[in-house]
């Protein structure tokens, strides 16, 4: 399984419901008529988003787009802006005024529920990062201590498309695997707490 993220603001000057509003409607355009490979999305708002540029007191947006492979990747891309998705599609992506993106695949969850609920009850995403250089090491079963396996799940980065960290732990909380003083040398890890905006 794979996630296409998306981190987004409005542009300077958009009102936080309209914008809100017409991202909603293009998650509700997917749900409607799922492209091939599709498994759902889900929008979260955030306090801020750590790796966009500072932009002023705002929310920042987070969205989640499950995929089964990267197949399906190629397809969302094209239905995004195809028949049945094209306008609503347009009218939020004109709103948007800085964005950032990135790809993850599944390392460590319970597929099959990710797949039935989008992501469930994830609020809280620990974003893990080690410096250049530093040890490799396996992490899975580290991260996801203290965590419900129905209720968590672990992601890593696929491709460096943007300036989000290696690893993504979600949860309802932040797990003690996650915490600071349970990282190797050279590991940093950073809970950001989210609100769902959408499931589907």
């Amino acid at each position: 399984m794979l996630a296409y993220l998306f981190w987004h603001r409005p542009r300077q000057g958009v009102a936080v419901d309209s914008y809100e509003q017409d991202q909603l409607a293009f998650h509700r355009s997917l749900c409607r008529k799922p492209p091939f490979g599709f498994l759902g999305s889900a929008l979260f708002r955030l306090p801020d988003v750590p790796w966009l540029a500072p932009s002023g007191p705002g929310n920042g947006y987070e969205d989640w787009y499950l995929l089964e492979d990267f197949a399906a990747l190629g397809v969302l891309n094209e239905a995004a802006v195809g028949r049945g998705h094209a306008s609503v599609h347009a009218r939020a992506a004109r709103r948007v005024g800085e964005g950032a993106g990135g790809l993850y695949g599944l390392h460590e969850g319970n597929r099959a529920q990710l797949a039935e609920d989008s992501l469930g009850p994830a609020l809280v995403a620990v974003w893990v990062a080690r410096a250049p250089g530093s040890a490799e090491l396996a992490l899975g079963s580290l991260l996801a201590d203290g965590a419900d396996p129905q209720r968590a799940s672990l992601w890593r980065r696929r491709l460096v498309l943007g300036p989000a960290p290696e690893f993504c732990l979600l949860a309802d909380h932040v797990p003690a695997g996650a915490a600071s003083g349970r990282l190797p040398q050279g590991w940093s890890a950073q809970a950001v707490s989210r609100e769902s905006l959408w499931q589907g």
